[in-house]
């Protein structure tokens, strides 16, 4: 795959462009400054590039743009229909768009919002609309045994549609686990055999698993990765069976983001985190560690990032890589930056406000 020069980034403060010139990484172009963007994409089949606003008061707001942000158009952001209910008495209401993803290459046009509280939203025209899906809503284990983690309700912040088989879908839930569907989002299956939730009465509860961010690996869609609440865990049959690889003795544990080697299923790399109420650097010292054998061992690389008094902790969309460089952007506005995958790291910024999501595009 050929290395990406461009950068995405959802702040706090604004949608934020970078680009690399000359070997290095300036700002390009800043969009919605000010606002609250929770996750910028780009639709890789059409060059379409999206953002999603959290306003508060004013709730979730859509925008797109046909013309790499030269101009962007705000389109109805998904809805729950009249009359659902997240529970018995409390009507469902879109709380936060979560992430994105296209229907695959064969369906031009569609594409799926994950949304709070815990709605998969399908569209078939580009986004002018959205419809629920409502098998996935109306799965038997949704009412009582979905619920939020760090925020009011369940959220959907993973969708993987399969390259060869686009009516090959994973979800993934934070508080819920990972479902599967087989047949274009008709039924789904729950995936979380091998998972644990030290937080419930049944640890291996086959629902109620908390992943922080599920992915496939680029080059075997067999090898999926997450990072979760409670460890870091890899499958090697399309989501069946699931193993953790966390450290026992050393940082790679609780966490939220995880990216995966283009060309090495077996390489993956985390920035590891202090969880529940804490959520800072471990030992208060940032460090990326990299797994090269699938998770049985892990290495931690510190150089170019503060060691002392770090308070830095990575959200599940802030971390991405293209080729050998990787970046990631910090809930206290830093943005770093690594050309050798991971083992030594450049500061691009320490002034940028909350990074929600990154993405090489």
């Amino acid at each position: 795959m050929a290395q990406k020069k461009t950068m995405m980034l959802g702040t706090r403060k604004g949608l934020l462009v970078y680009k690399k010139v000359n070997g290095e990484w300036h700002p390009d172009a800043s969009h919605f400054l000010g606002e609250p963007v929770s996750y910028g994409w780009v639709d890789e089949r059409t060059n379409t590039w999206w953002a999603a606003l959290d306003l508060g008061h004013w709730g979730g707001k859509l925008h797109r743009s046909i013309d790499a942000g030269g101009n962007w158009e705000e389109v109805d952001a998904p809805k729950y229909p009249e009359g659902l209910e997240v529970k018995d008495g409390e009507p469902a209401s879109l709380k936060y768009l979560w992430a994105f993803a296209h229907g695959g290459t064969d369906n031009p046009g569609k594409m799926f919002i994950g949304t709070e509280p815990g709605g998969l939203f399908v569209s078939d025209n580009n986004g002018d609309s959205f419809e629920l899906v409502e098998s996935l809503w109306n799965h038997p284990s949704r009412k009582d045994q979905w619920f939020g983690g760090g925020r009011d309700y369940a959220g959907i912040h993973s969708i993987i549609v399969d390259p060869d088989d686009s009516n090959h879908i994973y979800a993934g839930i934070s508080v819920a686990g990972v479902f599967e569907s087989n047949d274009g989002g008709n039924t789904w299956t729950p995936r979380n055999k091998g998972l644990k939730a030290d937080f419930l009465p049944d640890p291996n509860a086959e629902v109620g698993q908390d992943p922080h961010l599920v992915i496939t690996a680029p080059s075997d869609k067999n090898t999926m990765w997450q990072q979760n609440h409670c460890g870091v865990f890899v499958s090697k049959d399309a989501g069946l069976n699931w193993e953790d690889v966390s450290e026992e003795s050393g940082p790679v544990g609780f966490g939220f983001a995880i990216a995966v080697d283009e060309n090495d299923p077996n390489t993956a790399w985390v920035v590891p985190g202090v969880s529940d109420q804490t959520r800072v650097a471990v030992d208060q010292a940032l460090c990326v560690c990299r797994t090269s054998d699938g998770g049985k061992t892990w290495q931690a690389f510190r150089n170019g990032l503060p060691q002392n008094n770090c308070f830095d902790i990575t959200y599940r969309h802030a971390l991405d890589i293209t080729g050998d460089t990787l970046a990631f952007g910090t809930t206290t506005g830093n943005l770093y930056i690594s050309d050798n995958r991971g083992e030594d790291w450049k500061t691009i910024s320490n002034n940028l406000a909350m990074v929600y999501s990154l993405f090489f595009i």
